[in-house]
Protein backbone atom coordinates (compact mmCIF):
# COMPACT_ATOMS: atom_id res chain seq x y z
CA UNK A 1 0.00 0.00 0.00
CA UNK A 2 1.51 3.30 -1.02
CA UNK A 3 2.63 5.64 1.71
CA UNK A 4 1.01 8.95 1.47
CA UNK A 5 1.23 10.31 5.17
CA UNK A 6 3.46 12.74 5.90
CA UNK A 7 6.96 12.29 4.83
CA UNK A 8 9.34 10.87 7.22
CA UNK A 9 13.20 12.26 8.03
CA UNK A 10 15.27 9.42 6.54
CA UNK A 11 16.91 7.20 9.41
CA UNK A 12 15.35 9.38 11.74
CA UNK A 13 13.72 6.85 14.70
CA UNK A 14 11.34 8.18 16.80
CA UNK A 15 11.09 6.51 20.32
CA UNK A 16 7.76 7.22 21.60
CA UNK A 17 7.39 7.50 25.72
CA UNK A 18 3.86 8.03 27.26
CA UNK A 19 5.17 8.86 31.05
CA UNK A 20 3.29 9.82 34.31
CA UNK A 21 4.56 10.39 37.47
CA UNK A 22 7.72 9.17 36.29
CA UNK A 23 10.21 11.59 37.75
CA UNK A 24 12.75 9.71 38.98
CA UNK A 25 12.64 7.05 35.89
CA UNK A 26 13.15 9.47 32.52
CA UNK A 27 16.38 10.25 33.29
CA UNK A 28 17.34 6.69 33.63
CA UNK A 29 15.46 5.68 30.36
CA UNK A 30 17.15 8.40 29.07
CA UNK A 31 20.52 7.22 29.68
CA UNK A 32 20.17 3.48 29.18
CA UNK A 33 18.14 4.61 25.40
CA UNK A 34 21.10 6.67 24.77
CA UNK A 35 23.64 3.95 25.29
CA UNK A 36 21.62 1.51 23.08
CA UNK A 37 21.82 4.02 20.32
CA UNK A 38 25.50 4.77 20.46
CA UNK A 39 25.85 1.40 20.43
CA UNK A 40 24.08 0.64 17.67
CA UNK A 41 25.45 3.68 15.49
CA UNK A 42 22.22 5.17 15.45
CA UNK A 43 23.24 9.13 16.94
CA UNK A 44 20.10 10.24 14.36
CA UNK A 45 17.04 10.02 16.89
CA UNK A 46 14.33 11.52 18.93
CA UNK A 47 13.02 10.97 21.87
CA UNK A 48 9.74 12.08 22.68
CA UNK A 49 8.09 11.94 26.08
CA UNK A 50 4.38 12.92 26.51
CA UNK A 51 3.61 13.46 29.91
CA UNK A 52 0.01 12.12 30.97
CA UNK A 53 -0.88 14.89 33.60
CA UNK A 54 1.16 14.09 36.17
CA UNK A 55 1.34 15.51 39.74
CA UNK A 56 5.05 15.07 40.28
CA UNK A 57 7.54 16.58 38.74
CA UNK A 58 8.13 14.39 35.44
CA UNK A 59 7.43 17.60 33.11
CA UNK A 60 10.29 19.44 35.03
CA UNK A 61 12.79 16.31 34.48
CA UNK A 62 11.41 15.83 31.11
CA UNK A 63 12.39 19.99 30.43
CA UNK A 64 15.79 19.49 31.65
CA UNK A 65 16.41 16.73 29.47
CA UNK A 66 15.49 18.68 26.20
CA UNK A 67 17.79 21.35 27.46
CA UNK A 68 20.61 19.14 27.56
CA UNK A 69 19.94 17.08 24.62
CA UNK A 70 17.62 18.94 21.77
CA UNK A 71 16.51 15.36 20.55
CA UNK A 72 14.79 14.77 23.70
CA UNK A 73 10.97 16.40 22.78
CA UNK A 74 8.37 16.65 24.97
CA UNK A 75 3.96 17.04 24.76
CA UNK A 76 2.32 17.79 28.07
CA UNK A 77 -1.33 17.16 28.09
CA UNK A 78 -3.32 19.44 30.47
CA UNK A 79 -4.70 16.83 32.94
CA UNK A 80 -4.60 13.16 32.63
CA UNK A 81 -5.83 11.33 29.54
CA UNK A 82 -4.50 7.96 29.76
CA UNK A 83 -1.82 6.12 27.75
CA UNK A 84 -3.83 5.58 24.85
CA UNK A 85 -3.99 8.98 23.95
CA UNK A 86 -0.31 9.54 25.05
CA UNK A 87 0.59 6.93 22.29
CA UNK A 88 -1.63 8.66 19.60
CA UNK A 89 -0.05 11.97 20.55
CA UNK A 90 3.23 10.53 20.14
CA UNK A 91 2.42 9.24 16.81
CA UNK A 92 1.11 12.33 15.05
CA UNK A 93 4.17 14.11 16.46
CA UNK A 94 6.24 11.17 15.02
CA UNK A 95 9.00 11.70 12.32
CA UNK A 96 10.89 8.90 12.03
CA UNK A 97 11.59 6.33 9.33
CA UNK A 98 11.41 4.12 11.82
CA UNK A 99 9.10 4.65 15.53
CA UNK A 100 8.65 2.60 18.93
CA UNK A 101 6.49 3.13 21.54
CA UNK A 102 8.37 2.31 24.99
CA UNK A 103 7.62 2.78 28.95
CA UNK A 104 9.36 4.86 30.41
CA UNK A 105 9.84 2.58 33.47
CA UNK A 106 12.49 0.48 31.79
CA UNK A 107 9.64 -2.26 31.68
CA UNK A 108 10.12 -2.24 27.89
CA UNK A 109 14.25 -2.91 28.30
CA UNK A 110 16.12 -0.94 25.66
CA UNK A 111 18.76 -3.17 24.93
CA UNK A 112 16.01 -5.00 22.92
CA UNK A 113 16.07 -2.22 20.19
CA UNK A 114 19.48 -4.49 18.88
CA UNK A 115 17.47 -7.24 18.22
CA UNK A 116 14.50 -5.57 16.72
CA UNK A 117 16.48 -3.71 14.49
CA UNK A 118 18.19 -6.59 13.46
CA UNK A 119 15.06 -8.50 12.76
CA UNK A 120 13.05 -5.04 10.80
CA UNK A 121 15.33 -6.05 8.23
CA UNK A 122 12.82 -8.36 6.14
CA UNK A 123 9.43 -6.95 7.85
CA UNK A 124 7.36 -4.35 9.38
CA UNK A 125 7.41 -4.57 12.59
CA UNK A 126 8.90 -6.05 15.38
CA UNK A 127 6.90 -6.69 18.31
CA UNK A 128 8.06 -7.72 22.19
CA UNK A 129 6.20 -10.20 24.25
CA UNK A 130 6.61 -11.26 28.16
CA UNK A 131 7.32 -14.94 28.87
CA UNK A 132 7.52 -14.26 32.65
CA UNK A 133 5.14 -12.35 34.99
CA UNK A 134 7.76 -12.37 37.68
CA UNK A 135 7.40 -10.06 40.61
CA UNK A 136 3.83 -9.31 39.72
CA UNK A 137 0.77 -10.05 41.58
CA UNK A 138 -0.63 -13.56 40.87
CA UNK A 139 -4.15 -12.12 40.52
CA UNK A 140 -2.84 -9.43 38.07
CA UNK A 141 -0.87 -12.45 35.83
CA UNK A 142 -4.45 -14.53 36.62
CA UNK A 143 -6.49 -10.93 34.84
CA UNK A 144 -3.87 -10.88 32.33
CA UNK A 145 -4.14 -14.48 30.84
CA UNK A 146 -7.92 -14.46 31.37
CA UNK A 147 -7.76 -11.23 29.27
CA UNK A 148 -5.72 -12.72 26.34
CA UNK A 149 -8.30 -15.90 26.30
CA UNK A 150 -11.15 -13.78 26.25
CA UNK A 151 -9.96 -11.91 23.43
CA UNK A 152 -8.64 -14.84 21.47
CA UNK A 153 -12.28 -16.59 22.05
CA UNK A 154 -14.16 -13.76 21.07
CA UNK A 155 -12.18 -11.87 18.02
CA UNK A 156 -11.13 -12.99 14.93
CA UNK A 157 -8.01 -11.23 15.20
CA UNK A 158 -5.29 -13.00 17.52
CA UNK A 159 -3.65 -11.51 20.52
CA UNK A 160 -0.28 -12.67 22.02
CA UNK A 161 0.08 -13.67 25.50
CA UNK A 162 1.94 -11.03 27.63
CA UNK A 163 2.02 -8.81 23.96
CA UNK A 164 3.59 -5.38 24.99
CA UNK A 165 3.02 -1.58 23.48
CA UNK A 166 6.76 -2.08 22.54
CA UNK A 167 7.08 -2.64 18.96
CA UNK A 168 9.70 -1.36 16.37
CA UNK A 169 7.82 -0.01 13.05
CA UNK A 170 8.25 1.39 9.96
CA UNK A 171 6.90 4.45 8.46
CA UNK A 172 3.89 2.81 6.71
CA UNK A 173 2.69 0.92 9.53
CA UNK A 174 2.52 4.54 11.87
CA UNK A 175 0.75 5.77 8.68
CA UNK A 176 -2.23 3.34 8.60
CA UNK A 177 -2.47 3.27 12.38
CA UNK A 178 -2.70 7.01 12.17
CA UNK A 179 -5.62 6.09 9.65
CA UNK A 180 -7.74 4.71 12.08
CA UNK A 181 -9.63 7.48 13.39
CA UNK A 182 -11.56 5.63 16.60
CA UNK A 183 -12.03 7.59 19.76
CA UNK A 184 -11.89 5.24 22.30
CA UNK A 185 -8.48 3.40 21.03
CA UNK A 186 -7.81 0.09 21.82
CA UNK A 187 -4.08 -0.30 20.24
CA UNK A 188 -2.47 -3.75 20.97
CA UNK A 189 -5.91 -4.29 18.61
CA UNK A 190 -5.04 -1.61 16.30
CA UNK A 191 -1.80 -3.35 16.07
CA UNK A 192 -3.40 -6.45 14.78
CA UNK A 193 -6.31 -4.74 12.90
CA UNK A 194 -3.95 -2.94 10.51
CA UNK A 195 -1.55 -6.42 9.59
CA UNK A 196 1.91 -5.90 7.85
CA UNK A 197 4.49 -8.45 8.37
CA UNK A 198 5.41 -8.77 11.98
CA UNK A 199 8.21 -10.73 13.95
CA UNK A 200 8.02 -11.22 17.42
CA UNK A 201 10.91 -11.61 20.63
CA UNK A 202 10.46 -12.68 23.68
CA UNK A 203 11.85 -11.75 26.91
CA UNK A 204 11.63 -12.39 31.11
CA UNK A 205 9.82 -9.84 33.01
CA UNK A 206 11.56 -6.73 33.54
CA UNK A 207 10.81 -5.34 37.34
CA UNK A 208 9.88 -1.18 37.87
CA UNK A 209 13.17 0.89 38.81
CA UNK A 210 11.11 3.12 40.84
CA UNK A 211 7.11 3.73 41.67
CA UNK A 212 4.38 1.90 41.24
CA UNK A 213 2.29 0.86 38.54
CA UNK A 214 -0.27 3.44 36.90
CA UNK A 215 -2.63 0.46 36.17
CA UNK A 216 -5.01 -0.59 38.78
CA UNK A 217 -6.96 -3.81 38.46
CA UNK A 218 -10.10 -1.41 37.79
CA UNK A 219 -8.17 0.68 34.58
CA UNK A 220 -7.34 -3.02 33.56
CA UNK A 221 -10.97 -4.34 33.63
CA UNK A 222 -11.90 -1.42 31.58
CA UNK A 223 -8.94 -1.55 29.42
CA UNK A 224 -9.95 -5.23 28.84
CA UNK A 225 -13.70 -4.81 28.14
CA UNK A 226 -12.84 -1.71 25.36
CA UNK A 227 -10.45 -4.43 23.64
CA UNK A 228 -13.61 -7.27 23.71
CA UNK A 229 -16.24 -4.29 22.42
CA UNK A 230 -14.03 -3.28 19.85
CA UNK A 231 -12.61 -6.14 18.57
CA UNK A 232 -15.53 -8.92 18.53
CA UNK A 233 -19.30 -8.84 17.83
CA UNK A 234 -20.38 -11.08 20.74
CA UNK A 235 -21.54 -8.17 23.40
CA UNK A 236 -23.59 -7.18 20.53
CA UNK A 237 -24.93 -10.71 19.87
CA UNK A 238 -25.56 -11.42 23.54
Amino acid sequence: MKDDFATSSDGLFSAIVPCKNEAETVGLFYGEFARVMRELGRENFEIIFVEDGSTDATLDAVKKLSAQDPRVKYISFSRNFGKEAAMLAGFEAARGEFAAVMDADLQDPPELLKEMFALIADCDCVAARRITRDGEPPVRSLFSRLFYGLMNAFSRLKFRQGARDFRLMRRRVVAQILRLGEYNRFTKGIYEWVGFKTRWIEFENVERKYGETKWSFWKLFVYAMDGIVAYSTVPLAA
